[in-house]
């Protein structure tokens, strides 16, 4: 039967992919310097054979004879098909080329940030655009190359619509921001906690959140991020630093809701490309969900002071005792230049600079060199600061350091999402704030279950934000 060879040809891919996945959480984490042109050979290789298994002649046949009557066969049809389509045009000279220069890319970030030297960085840079582009070119050519990376990421999304989209939340925000800005600002909480009692805090939230320790595990890396490898194995990282205790925990609150939607995807559909996120923007309103919506509320603190007066003891800051004092901390609105640790009312305005920056690299409009100056002045005449450094401008994120141009509008799309579940989640969960104040994440978690994790990539985002929410 083509149905269940197809399944067991998409399964061996998604091994192939969960070795790919572990590879480059040990880049991040525990790899040595020195293994950089080992681990690339090995990405490339990898690389290489996804590739050709994605791109098999096979798989047209099993595509025309799946029964689409059926909703998971359906789904595969959809999600299978536009993926195989983009990927059988793409040569796996560039594939391989692609994969190497991810992973050198990103060692050369690694230094470049730590010297703050965006010369360092360019080279590799350079490189990877020209793949980049050579990519999207092969898959499409009379499309916007800008478009066609934003497909990897969002599909059904158009540049003109994005532009829109962001055009009309900068002109809305700029002046919002401006507004709130005159004002006296709340009160940050810069008091020192030593990492390992951060470390503790990490991972005791997390696990009040529903992350399932025995399936996972929380390092440390320069950029947090998150991987699921799939059923058993969601991995997870966060960057603490001493004299930033709420900004640490909402990088692991932050990737906590990344690794929710991973151990709540439905594994027993593995092999069918329903057994994934359905967007990155909806992955994104998982973390974003978690980071802003619960973490930056009021009954949250309570819960928070409680946690670490209790785990701390008398080690715990006397502000760090009072829920006041830091629902304030978590809600103060301050022009910054780090985009991770931007206020919700700020932090469209980074993905904005950066998309803009994006679409003028694939519009010819600009020049990898040029990017710190640019940055510059959109800093500036956006959010009113200049980076003193470039480790602190366009060196700070990693994800141009992998090729992840198209991805950054992903976030807000995130935030967008994430305040319509919240509202639903309201009305369906009455107690739902008085639970947070206790410490009860689990019927939240379980309306995410439900809502948004166990329908996988079974239909496409809209669809599946419309039937939790509504027309909202």
């Amino acid at each position: 039967m083509s149905w269940k060879e197809l399944v067991e040809h998409l399964k061996e891919i998604e091994v192939l992919e969960s070795i790919a996945a572990t590879l480059g959480w040990d880049e991040q984490t525990y790899m040595p310097k020195k293994a950089v042109t080992l681990r690339g050979s090995q990405m490339g290789l990898l690389a290489k054979l996804i590739h050709e298994r994605r791109t098999d002649p096979r798989i047209e046949s099993w595509l025309e004879g799946l029964d689409t009557s059926d909703p998971v066969q359906a789904a595969c049809a959809r999600n299978l098909g536009r993926l195989y389509r983009r990927e059988k045009r793409v040569p796996p000279t560039i594939v391989e080329a692609l994969a190497k220069a991810r992973s050198e890319g990103f060692r050369a970030w690694l230094e470049a940030k730590a010297r703050s030297d965006w010369g360092l960085f360019l080279p590799a840079l350079d490189r990877l655009i020209r793949l980049v582009r050579e990519r999207a070119q092969a898959i499409d050519p009379t499309r916007h190359p800008y478009e066609v990376l934003l497909e990897d990421y969002e599909p059904g999304i158009t540049l003109d619509w994005l532009t829109q989209v962001f055009t009309r939340l900068k002109g809305e925000l700029m002046p919002l921001i401006d507004e709130i800005t005159k004002k006296p600002p709340f009160e940050a909480i810069d008091d020192p906690v030593p990492l390992p009692l951060q470390w503790q805090l990490s991972h005791r939230v997390a696990q009040a959140l529903g992350f399932d320790f025995d399936g996972g595990r929380l390092d440390h890396s320069e950029h947090p991020f998150s991987t699921g490898q799939g059923y058993g194995d969601v991995r997870m990282t966060t960057h603490l630093k001493e004299r930033d205790v709420l900004g640490g925990l909402g990088s692991t609150i932050h990737e906590t809701g990344h690794a929710l939607y991973e151990q709540g995807l439905p594994h027993e559909l593995s092999g069918t490309t329903v057994r994934e996120g359905a967007s990155f923007g909806l992955h994104e309103s998982q973390s974003r969900f978690w980071e802003n919506i619960i973490a930056r509320s009021k009954p949250f603190a309570i819960f928070l002071s409680r946690t670490m007066s209790e785990l701390w003891k008398a080690d715990c800051p006397a502000r760090l005792r009072d829920p006041e004092a830091i629902h304030r901390a978590q809600n103060r609105v301050e022009r910054t230049l780090i985009r991770t640790q931007a206020d919700e009312l700020t932090y469209n305005i980074h993905i904005i600079i950066r998309f803009e920056i994006e679409k003028a690299l694939f519009e010819d409009a600009l020049e990898a060199a040029e990017i710190p100056r640019v940055w510059n002045e959109k800093y500036q005449a956006y959010l009113g600061v200049v980076p003193p450094t470039v480790s602190q401008g366009p060196l700070q994120d990693v994800h141009w350091s992998e090729g992840l141009f198209g991805y950054f509008p992903s976030y807000t799309l995130g935030n967008i999402y994430a305040a319509s579940l919240a509202k639903q989640m309201e009305v369906d969960i009455p107690s739902m704030w008085v639970d947070v104040e206790n410490g009860d994440f689990s019927k939240i978690l379980a309306w995410l279950r439900e809502r948004i994790h166990q329908k996988g990539h079974i239909e496409e985002t809209p669809s599946i934000i419309k039937q939790a929410v509504g027309e909202r």
